[in-house]
């Protein structure tokens, strides 16, 4: 479709629409691929199907928009469906998958271009609140799940700033009630509420799977003033970048169905054995974190490769032994 003209002068007056201050003929050649000259001649036929555009002078230079949003296109999305939309892109940028990235992109600038200044203009700062409430942290683990009412009343109480309770549950513990300032959410090995204290303003973070009862509270309850949910989401293991590495490994039959489930890397392959255990294979960097989390898999994983690897996890071993010798004495 990238050289089908209708198409291109269809999605220049999306870009157009979706522009509050309207695009330059330069920034149209840009954003469409295209020369000065193919940019006017694409101009000049959004001006001919749309009558609703508007030339804006900005000195040295004119802008067109089209105000109002696109006819054909009346129902406008919710603030938590373009979330998703932006979140979705966002984590497939992060992952390495421009491709689809820019197609959701796509997507999504189709769908401001489509909806009407007033109900653009009421979704945007809801919109914007959520974006900064949510971020994604990708780390090896199970496939988290979210419960979408669960997920509803969180994001509701973090617009509207009050308090949330639920009960939650830890293993081996009873269950307790608690109340909290919620902060956001934050996506990755498991799915987490990010919520800081009523009493002591002291951030913590709770397991979405160990939740129940979620409800919004009467009373206003807004996160710290310094709070950053970004930052916050970085202080964790982040991930090294050295050379990139084969990897090979192996898990027995004990941990090969949780080994199916294991969200290992983005460029992950996996074979089923006939013995019943899986073969797992991916490039990537930084041993001596994967070394770390291989340790969690006790006599589980078997490493086949890289010979690094091997390397680093005896280096740890052997320090993590000399620190408990230490300890004993």
């Amino acid at each position: 479709m990238r050289h089908d003209k209708a198409a291109m002068v269809i999605e220049l007056a999306r870009r157009m629409a979706a522009s509050a201050e309207g695009l330059t003929l330069d920034e149209m050649a840009r954003d469409m691929g295209v020369g000065r000259r193919t940019a006017e001649r694409m101009r000049d036929a959004v001006l001919m199907l749309f009558p609703s555009v508007e030339e804006v002078s900005d000195p040295p230079s004119k802008r067109w928009r089209i105000r109002g949003g696109l006819n054909g296109f009346e129902q406008a999305p919710t603030a938590t469906e373009m979330l998703e939309l932006t979140k979705a892109a966002q984590g497939l940028r992060a992952a390495g998958e421009p491709a689809r990235a820019a197609a959701l992109e796509g997507l999504e600038r189709k769908i401001k271009a489509a909806m009407r200044s007033a109900a653009l203009n009421r979704m945007a700062p809801d919109l914007e609140a959520l974006v900064r409430a949510e971020t994604i942290a990708v780390q090896a683990g199970p496939r988290p799940t979210a419960d979408e009412t669960m997920l509803a009343e969180i994001r509701n109480a973090v617009l509207a700033q009050r308090p949330l309770g639920f009960l939650y549950s830890r293993p081996g513990a009873e269950p307790r009630r608690r109340g909290v300032a919620p902060c956001g959410l934050m996506f990755g090995r498991a799915n987490y509420l990010v919520a800081a204290d009523r009493e002591t303003g002291k951030i913590q973070t709770f397991r979405l799977d160990r939740m129940s009862g979620v409800e919004a509270q009467e009373g206003h309850a807004p996160p710290p003033a310094d709070f950053d949910l970004a930052a916050f989401s970085t202080q964790s293991f982040g991930i090294y970048q050295d050379q990139i590495e084969k990897v090979e490994l192996c898990v027995t039959p004990q941990g090969a169905a949780e080994a199916r489930g294991w969200r290992w890397h983005p460029t992950q392959t996996l074979q089923d054995r006939p013995d019943g255990s899986v073969m797992v294979r991916f490039e990537a960097s930084g041993m001596r974190e994967l070394a770390w989390h291989l340790f969690t898999w006790g006599e589980q994983v078997e490493i086949l490769a890289p010979e690094r690897l091997k390397t680093v996890m005896a280096e740890e071993l052997a320090a993590a032994g000399r620190a408990l010798e230490r300890s004993r004495s």
